[in-house]
């Protein structure tokens, strides 16, 4: 998990979701209440596996020779209260990031959104750096919600998945369609999705869609 957490740390480089430091991929460690994060404060290009950290579900400290990020205990409410959930992504992408600042929800105008967030792209609360406060927006927005990204507002993009991959795809879809529907929002009012056919492209893309064992 700490290599793998680690390469998907150079996602968020390649798809140009996170500046300097910013940013952190997790990654739950199955079969046990630990997760692997990102140390803070080190540059992507320094990261290496045995520089991850490991972390309690209350965000303490296991294992690892460096401070964890900032968001640890974010990730670790989600940890604690989503146990389905395997990875969790953090990023300040751009478009993404813009609708947070606007407080506004992302409307399901793409099919590619019906596809992988099953309608709109939620937005959740203010909340401060420092303790659990993200973490409880994130769990109260998106506990029921299809969506697997939500847009904390003036803050950023959290997404989760069922693995670290998961989430960073999640992440990197996020930002294509806040992108593209932004860039749609130029020429005039883009044209929702009816909510019948979200249901139905969003069953097709995650249970027929891709190569089945």
């Amino acid at each position: 998990m700490r290599r793998t957490v680690c390469d998907l740390h150079a996602e968020l480089v390649r798809n140009n979701l996170v500046a300097w430091t910013a940013g952190n991929v997790s990654g739950r460690v199955p079969g046990e209440d630990l997760f692997v994060i990102k140390p803070s404060g080190v540059s992507y290009q320094e990261l290496t596996p045995d520089k991850m950290v490991v972390c309690d579900l209350d965000g303490n400290l296991v294992e690892g020779d460096h401070a964890p990020s900032s968001d640890t205990a974010a990730h670790a409410y989600v940890y604690r209260h989503l146990p389905e959930v395997g990875g969790v992504v953090h990023t300040h992408s751009t478009y993404a990031s813009a609708w947070a600042s606007r407080g506004e929800a992302i409307p399901c105008v793409l099919t590619a959104m019906a596809d992988e967030f099953g309608g709109e792209i939620p937005v959740g609360p203010f909340a401060l750096i420092g303790d659990d406060s993200i973490g409880q927006g994130i769990v109260a927005t998106l506990k029921g919600h299809r969506s697997p990204a939500v847009l904390m507002r003036n803050h950023g993009v959290f997404t989760i998945g069922k693995d670290p991959k998961a989430a960073v795809k999640a992440a990197v879809m996020c930002e294509d369609v806040a992108r593209t529907v932004h860039v749609a929002r130029q020429l005039g009012q883009p044209v929702p999705i009816p909510s019948a056919d979200i249901d139905r492209l969003y069953d097709r893309y995650q249970n027929v869609y891709g190569q089945r064992s």
